[in-house]
């Protein structure tokens, strides 16, 4: 590696590091632990003041320090053979668009979601006020003057079509783009598609997450989210669309409105979550981004299942709640790709990680690219969480998922089994008698 400065050794905090002074002449600079201490331009004992610079790049990272004397000394790593590299996470954004995206974003604030930076995108200026995030971005200003769409898609697209630089500003320097919305408003169904579609173009792997609007919401919601959906489908690698009538096979009769809203949000975020957490919390079998990429990218419609119990058979049960869950069954059977982690406390054992893969792998096609990994956090310590996410659906198959979910969840579970009957086995007739999940 050649350095333009000539080279030094200093001592900081005990550790030897080597440096090239800043205001000496080009040299050649060669890393190694055998170099006798520089003894020249800046003693060993001169006190040191380093910058709050540190830059990050591709080839190399460097550090800036000042002595007393005023001349700077530079740490000059080679990112691939120094002890000082810093590995690059994956840069994951969340955008809620709209009321339900904004309103979903500030759950997953509330929730603690890491390793994410989170932007919250509305026509509403009043409603962005209530937003937690830290990036609220206006769109159509001069269009809508803050004051909403009055629930028109049309004006949520134009909207975002004014407002399009400030969006794109807002998407650099990312890797993957969650889109969350609700879908059937306008604001919602309206700009969605455009904010993907100005991600992909940046390159940037993008994923759908967004809901289908309760039955009693009324029909003109409903065909405005089909339409939304339709389009957003076209804009993003990846698109999971949770229907919110799921939602009433879950909570009990006397759940209150204001409640069953909280809890559509609430899907969301776990949607969201499901796939940065096993990309930001390291594990002892990793699924790094390019892992994540590999299976979502361009991969359609995707299905996601999460499912968490404790006690004796917790593996089991886990596992067999994600698969469980409505339609998951059936699309796992059909999915081009599967992305499953295993996360427990310190207890998780190497039978329980094989028992899960078995339920897993035994269930998906022999020819899908499947991948999986294993965290150990202490937060979860006596239960097992498991979350799959199965990709490469038709956008037929997704239409008639949220049209119908209650036909079709009958047709999944007739569909498991004649394939349990198939393979000679019994038919699952009901659920294991871990905690209940959403999805």
């Amino acid at each position: 590696m050649q350095c333009f400065h000539s080279p030094c050794i200093l001592s900081v905090g005990g550790e030897t590091v080597y440096y090239c002074n800043v205001r000496s002449s080009p040299s050649s600079v060669q890393f190694g632990r055998s170099l006798a201490p520089f003894s020249g331009g800046m003693a060993a004992n001169t006190a040191v003041s380093w910058s709050s610079q540190f830059r990050v790049g591709k080839l190399f990272h460097s550090e800036v320090a000042r002595n007393g004397g005023g001349s700077k000394v530079r740490r000059v790593c080679r990112s691939s053979y120094s002890p000082f590299r810093q590995m690059e996470s994956a840069r994951i954004k969340v955008v809620g668009i709209g009321g339900g995206g904004n309103n979903a974003v500030n759950r997953m604030i509330a929730a603690g979601l890491h390793g994410v930076e989170f932007y919250a995108i509305n026509t509403d200026a009043q409603a962005l006020l209530q937003s937690a995030t830290e990036n609220p971005v206006q769109i159509g200003e001069q269009l809508t003057r803050g004051l909403g769409t009055g629930g028109n898609p049309e004006l949520g697209e134009q909207a975002a079509e004014e407002s399009k630089e400030a969006i794109v500003e807002s998407l650099k320097e990312s890797d993957l783009v969650f889109i969350t919305a609700g879908m059937g408003g306008g604001t919602g169904s309206g700009a969605a598609p455009v904010v993907a579609r100005l991600s992909k173009e940046a390159g940037n792997l993008t994923v759908g997450v967004v809901t289908y609007p309760f039955s009693f919401e009324g029909r003109r919601r409903s065909v405005q989210a089909l339409e939304a959906i339709e389009r957003l489908q076209k804009c993003v690698d990846t698109l999971i669309v949770i229907p919110n009538d799921r939602l009433l096979d879950v909570v009990e009769e006397q759940t209150p409105l204001e409640e069953a809203f909280l809890l559509a949000d609430d899907v969301l975020r776990q949607g969201v979550q499901g796939i940065s957490d096993i990309i930001t919390i390291p594990g002892l079998v990793n699924v790094d981004f390019a892992d994540v990429k590999a299976v979502m990218s361009n991969s359609g419609t995707a299905m996601l299942g999460v499912g968490v119990s404790s006690g004796k058979n917790r593996a089991e049960e886990a596992a067999q709640q994600a698969t469980s869950a409505p339609l998951i069954e059936r699309s796992i059977e059909r999915a081009t790709g599967v992305v499953y982690n295993i996360t427990g406390g310190k207890d998780l054992t190497l039978q329980e990680v094989n028992k899960v893969s078995q339920v897993v792998t035994s269930l998906a096609d022999p020819s899908a690219n499947i991948i999986f990994g294993a965290v150990v956090d202490d937060r979860y310590a006596g239960e097992i969480h498991v979350t799959i996410i199965a990709t490469g659906f038709s956008q037929t198959f997704q239409k008639a998922l949220v049209t119908d979910p209650k036909v079709a969840k009958q047709e999944a579970q007739e569909a498991k089994g004649l394939e349990s009957s198939r393979k000679g086995s019994a038919p699952v007739s009901s659920r294991p008698s871990g905690r209940k999940w959403l999805l």
